[in-house]
């Protein structure tokens, strides 16, 4: 019995420490909105994708995402917003809802690109790069998953800045850092053994049209 509660204050201490370690590296390069409407060429502002509602509202979290990214289009930050999320089946759609958010706050839909297979934050980053051709791009996110995303990002060579999006308490918050800390683990082996994504396909620069990525 001694034997396995070793094992087990081991095992737990090692998800922790990666866990640390994760969030360290990735939190280098979180910054506030102000400094990242200073900082200098920016390819674009990638918006990460969650929860639409059955309505095809974005919930709130994905809402406090969208106003961030565009708030931070609008001063400036970058020329183009990637929204990136799930839209793997046509009765599930991530990235459209994101799109018309964007173009009812007044975003050009030439300004707006969108990843259809950023079905989790790794495929959106490695995405961001391969398909998209982006190479120093802001992440939006909540600052909990942003630890994440911006390690993952530097990870795939992509020089990132993280802005959070917490613009209220959401409901969830202890089950989803417990989600997290496992997420961090599981994507600090991703990021080693970089597999490719589900789909990769043809480049689609973000320096061009956004309307290129529209399927509707």
């Amino acid at each position: 019995m001694s034997v396995l509660l070793l094992l087990a204050l081991l095992g737990a201490g090692w998800a922790l420490g990666i866990n640390t370690y994760v969030k360290y590296i990735g939190g280098q390069n979180i910054v506030t909105a102000q400094e990242a409407a200073a900082l200098d060429d920016i390819d674009c502002i990638i918006v990460l994708g969650c929860k639409v509602e059955a309505d095809g509202r974005p919930a709130p979290m994905l809402t406090d995402r969208l106003e961030r990214g565009i708030a931070l289009y609008q001063a400036g930050a970058a020329p183009k917003l990637l929204m990136s999320g799930d839209h793997g089946q046509a009765e599930y759609d991530e990235v459209n809802a994101m799109k018309q958010y964007a173009i009812d706050a007044g975003v050009p839909s030439s300004d707006i690109f969108m990843d259809h297979a950023g079905f989790s934050t790794y495929e959106t980053m490695y995405r961001a790069g391969a398909v998209f051709d982006a190479k120093r791009v802001l992440v939006v996110t909540q600052e909990y998953h942003l630890y994440r995303a911006l390690y993952l990002a530097r990870a795939l060579g992509l020089d990132a800045y993280g802005v959070p999006a917490d613009f209220r308490t959401y409901s969830g918050g202890t089950y989803r850092i417990c989600r997290e800390i496992l997420a961090r683990n599981k994507d600090f082996f991703t990021a080693i053994f970089k597999p490719k994504p589900t789909y990769l396909g043809g480049m689609i620069s973000v320096s061009g049209d956004g309307d290129q990525t529209n399927d509707i």
